[in-house]
């Protein structure tokens, strides 16, 4: 028998987010909230402490509620298409754990996976047939793996914004970490990390002081000192998003910074782009070191 109010939630939160691009930022906003990057240089699921771990399910749910907006509950924490539904957190699939009081109600299942970057949302009816026979000290019992069966996936298995530093080798962050100052671990992930998505937490991660992003913009910041050295840092601005498209290289998405390293082309095609009155494209490692030109926009 078709659940009209499940579908109808799924319909709300396509309607809202037909990509997943806003639910993946807040997941992304939401663990660069728990690890803190900035005051403790923290930027891994296991350095949390066990109550932070504990914790994040409520951010989660929060964070998604400040979102979009949704109304709350009468019962459950959300209001959504007119439909009461919870909201459960879980670090793994069938972590959820489920309180009584959910029985009958509909239910938003997340979970997301900082080290492979994928998050996952979907909504199911709890109901007594789902849940495993036996419960915790709360009384809240997981879904079985039978009852999982019953997710209506939204998104599954969905790209999560990426944490560029748990895509390197840990020795390699280990060596940027004892850099000292702030300017030169940012810096220098603009070097080794070139073509790669680095977000607003691993700026704030490698900073570790106020006005983090700072650093990055001209005037002294990394886009200044690393033009000598041929790269160039692209933003979200959409010229800049329109540079990373042309030359090929991955377009920055919202707080999200890029770097590439130039070099002068010869003639226009794929992946040139004109800048400063010349030609440019994606330098190679045979291709000598020049200076990069400037960027549109580049604050």
């Amino acid at each position: 028998m078709a659940d009209h109010e499940l579908e109808a939630v799924v319909s709300e939160i396509l309607e809202l987010d037909e990509q997943g691009e806003r639910i993946g930022w807040v997941l992304r906003h939401t663990l660069d909230q728990l690890y803190d990057g900035q005051h403790t240089g923290r930027y891994r699921w296991d350095q949390l402490h066990k109550t932070e771990k504990t914790h994040c399910g409520t951010l989660v749910e929060i964070n998604l509620h400040r979102e979009f907006k949704f109304g709350d509950g009468t019962a459950m924490d959300y209001r959504i298409a007119g439909v009461d539904v919870d909201c459960k957190y879980s670090q793994s699939i069938g972590g959820w754990m489920i309180p009584l009081e959910a029985m009958g109600h509909l239910c938003l299942v997340v979970w997301a996976d900082d080290q492979d970057a994928i998050w996952s949302l979907g909504v199911v009816r709890i109901i007594e047939e789902i849940l495993n026979k036996g419960s915790n000290r709360d009384s809240k019992r997981a879904i079985s793996a039978a009852g999982r069966e019953q997710i209506r996936w939204i998104f599954n298995q969905a790209a999560l914004p990426p944490n560029v530093l748990l895509q390197l080798p840990r020795p390699q962050v280990d060596k940027l970490m004892r850099l000292s100052g702030g300017q030169k671990r940012i810096d220098e992930i603009f070097r080794i990390a070139r073509q790669t998505r680095i977000g607003r937490g691993v700026i704030a991660t490698l900073g570790q002081q106020d006005d983090y992003m700072k650093r990055v913009r001209g005037n002294s910041g990394s886009r200044t000192r690393l033009k000598p050295e041929g790269i160039i840092i692209l933003g979200h601005y959409e010229k800049h998003q329109e540079i990373a498209e042309a030359l090929g290289v991955p377009i920055p998405r919202r707080g999200e910074s890029v770097s590439v390293r130039l070099a002068p082309a010869s003639e226009p095609g794929t992946g040139v782009v004109t800048l400063d009155d010349s030609l440019w494209r994606v330098a190679r490692q045979s291709d000598p070191v020049v200076t990069a030109p400037q960027c549109p926009h580049a604050k």
